[in-house]
């Protein structure tokens, strides 16, 4: 297969780590999947090039023309929320979408997708400051206010909240289209988080370690994740962490920004979709391994998270 031709949507007064996530999450190296990546200014550069919000200058020769043409279009963000972005700019990603692109919006980058009228009706997400404003001028799109990022119209019209979720995005659709390991090789690199479920609260009060108790719960965690086939239930959790139920599930949502069961789930499906990759084991012995009980159950969730099953999985993505 051809590598997938990404471009990048770059304007005026943009943020430098915005328009650097999708270029080191999908940049390519040894060992990695082959991408075609594209910086495509979004409006008439100033002499010099389209400036950015640390003063220096990116300076590009494709255009929205150039954009149009690619299999995944990205608007990384978007300079202001109260500034109606260029009418070349929203013709130009509702061509992509009508060509049948995958479109992403970072951050602010949904409101451009917002305005360009290709979110009406779909689930989005952006930044937590910006929800209200979002929500009050687009009513017809649905919007998530507390999740990381959202996957919406089969995995072609994804969305995220502000700064490093675009990261978890964008290894999202990583994992999307060649799997858990290269998305966890491409983490590790970048010495991040390899699977944080876009369901995720995007706003944790307390960070894990500052908080009372935070150390306790994140040994706990890691031991969780390393035992997932173990009969976990929240009085068991509670009880290893020698705290109350009430206690734990009041400190575990405080840390984690989920549900114990939400979480539970993620880390068990994360760790088949690694042994559907890895081994050759029946996705009977998987389910049992990942702590599903049976295939049944693993079949119902996996394609609820997934919209496919293990076995359809496990052909575009195994590697032994």
């Amino acid at each position: 297969m051809p590598p997938r031709k990404i471009a990048v949507l770059a304007f005026d007064h943009i943020s430098p780590f915005h328009l650097s996530v999708p270029c080191l999450v999908f940049e390519n190296r040894a060992g990695q999947p082959e991408h075609e990546l594209w910086i495509c200014a979004a409006e008439s550069a100033p002499a010099g090039g389209l400036r950015t919000t640390a003063g220096f200058t990116v300076q590009t020769s494709l255009t929205l023309a150039d954009a149009v043409q690619a299999d995944v279009l990205i608007v990384p963000s978007w300079r202001d929320p109260d500034e109606c972005p260029p009418a070349a700019m929203l013709d130009a990603v509702r061509a992509a979408r009508a060509r049948g692109a995958t479109v992403v919006g970072l951050c602010l980058g949904a409101f451009v997708l917002a305005e360009a009228g290709i979110l009406d009706g779909h689930e989005a997400a952006t930044h937590w400051s910006a929800v209200e404003k979002l929500s009050r001028r687009y009513p017809h799109v649905k919007l998530r206010p507390d999740v990381l990022y959202q996957d919406a119209d089969e995995g072609r019209l994804v969305t995220s909240a502000g700064t490093a979720a675009g990261l978890d995005c964008c290894l999202h659709l990583l994992r999307r289209w060649h799997g858990a390991d290269v998305a966890n090789l491409v983490a590790r690199r970048l010495v991040a988080a390899p699977h944080r479920q876009g369901g995720q609260a995007q706003y944790i009060e307390q960070p894990l370690h500052d908080a009372p108790g935070g150390d306790r719960l994140s040994d706990l965690l890691n031991w969780v994740a390393a035992h997932p086939s173990e009969p976990h239930t929240l009085d068991s959790l509670a009880g290893r962490a020698a705290m109350s139920r009430r206690n734990f599930t009041r400190r575990f949502r405080d840390l984690t920004g989920t549900t114990v069961g939400q979480w539970l789930l993620g880390q068990r499906l994360a760790y088949a979709q690694r042994l559907l990759e890895t081994t050759h084991q029946s996705v009977e012995t998987v389910a049992q391994q990942a702590g599903f009980g049976s295939a049944a159950s693993l079949r119902q969730h996996f394609s609820q998270a997934y919209r496919t099953s293990p076995s359809a999985y496990r052909a575009l993505f195994a590697r032994v």
